[in-house]
């Protein structure tokens, strides 16, 4: 793969969870299979991203981190959101044993000014302070932080980068676009279909909207699931890939968020299908899916937000939202009541609330958009993706797959709460 669309070819990446109890998941990186993944990571990973672990004065070196307990930290900054995860190996991928997620919009305005503003900077290094802490009193002994669009377009990224160097005591990596899309494959390979021939996996963002779609066919094999690398071998079906310039954050700022119209909506949909149109005319996958068996799959607030919506949930349950299905035309019914409610009213569900209000119609504007391009009938919902992915990647280039495969056949009995 080669730049912000391309074919792919066989590589490794990862996975989140977003309200977190416990999870699992497979990996993260370049290229390769897994052993060259996991070879690559062990020789130069940046995966030390709390300072304290590593530049602290512990001068017993690499077998000191063998001897500890193994805790793993996984940091995405988003556009919008500042999520981490923390967990330890479990057998069959990891287990969360701690969390935190908060709204931050790190990217509100760069569109325009083309910088992170001051106000967006502290409140953002305010919520990494709490995740700096939050890893410290877990003693977590391997991390990677990851930031993604709003840092990879802002001309001042480095001065941020580096603040929260200093100031919350964090090595923070801004990573690709190829990347981003892969580590949200792998984030969701566990709630891929098998039994379709082609999976569009979308990851609706603050500031970019990550598209891959997976040709099935490729995986020429029965499809376990069971371990970390199980779930990286799905890397090699991706065909197709790209990343739009289109998120919810920079959507909403175009065509505002608060008062949204059907007319207003339509507009934010072609702006979407534009932006798709020169992807579709080169990899023609609305031909490729024609009387095939066709899933979406989406990982991002926005599907999962109307799907708590769906479900009329009276408060966010990530245990009845993560795997579920919708069809198209319950996406479509959530969307059009969305438009019809006013501001306060959008303010007013409980799985919108006041901070994502002036943004879900933006989010639903381009998932609409993706079911013109390709109609499919079936979604399946995915609260989990980047982190996940982090850490199944900084396990396995550990090794813990492979002990928790002879773990397995050793007939020990597997650890409590892993899935």
């Amino acid at each position: 793969m080669s730049g912000p669309s391309g074919d792919a070819r066989p590589a490794a990446v990862a996975s989140r969870d977003l309200k977190a109890t416990r999870n699992e998941t497979g990996d993260c990186g370049g290229g390769g299979g897994p052993t060259q993944v996991a070879a690559r990571g062990r020789s130069k990973a940046p995966a030390d991203g709390l300072l304290v672990a590593a530049e602290g004065d512990n001068d017993t070196g690499a077998p000191a981190r063998a001897l500890a307990p193994a805790i793993y930290g996984a940091l995405d900054l988003g556009t919008n959101n500042c999520r981490l995860l923390i967990a330890k190996p479990s057998r069959r991928g990891f287990v969360v044993i701690d969390a935190f997620s908060r709204i931050i919009r790190l990217g509100e305005g760069v569109l325009s000014s083309g910088q992170l503003s001051e106000t967006a900077m502290g409140r953002t290094i305010e919520a990494l302070k709490v995740c700096a802490e939050k890893m410290r009193r877990r003693a977590v002994t391997r991390s990677r932080l990851i930031a993604t669009e709003a840092c990879r377009i802002a001309v001042n990224s480095g001065e941020f980068i580096e603040r929260a160097r200093h100031d919350a005591g964090l090595s923070i990596e801004i990573v690709t676009q190829e990347t981003e899309a892969k580590l949200a494959v792998s984030g969701c390979a566990s709630l891929i279909d098998r039994a379709c021939d082609f999976t569009l996996v979308f990851d609706i963002g603050g500031g970019s909207s990550e598209l891959i779609w997976l040709d099935l066919a490729r995986l020429g094999r029965p499809w376990q699931r069971r371990t970390l690398h199980d779930r990286l071998d799905v890397q090699a079906c991706i065909a197709a890939w790209t990343s739009l310039p289109i998120g919810v954050v920079n959507l909403a700022e175009r065509h505002g968020g608060r008062d949204v119209t059907r007319q207003s909506y339509e507009a934010m949909v072609a702006d979407v299908m534009a932006s798709i149109a020169e992807f579709e005319k080169k990899h023609r996958f609305g031909d490729r899916i024609a009387n095939k068996r066709a899933q979406f799959l989406g990982t991002s607030g926005t599907v999962t937000t109307i799907s708590g919506i769906h479900l009329k949930l009276p408060v966010y349950e990530r245990s009845r939202v993560d795997g579920c299905w919708l069809s198209a035309r319950d996406v479509r019914t959530v969307s059009a009541n969305l438009i019809a409610m006013s501001y306060a009213e959008r303010v007013a569900q409980p799985c919108i609330g006041h901070e994502r209000a002036d943004l879900v119609l933006a989010g639903c504007a381009i998932l609409e958009a993706l079911l013109r391009v390709w109609p499919c009938q079936r979604l399946r919902v995915a609260d989990r993706g980047l982190r996940e992915g982090i850490l199944a990647t900084l396990m396995a280039e550990d090794g813990h797959d492979h002990r928790a495969a002879r773990q397995a056949r050793s007939g020990r009995p597997r650890a409590a709460g892993s899935r």
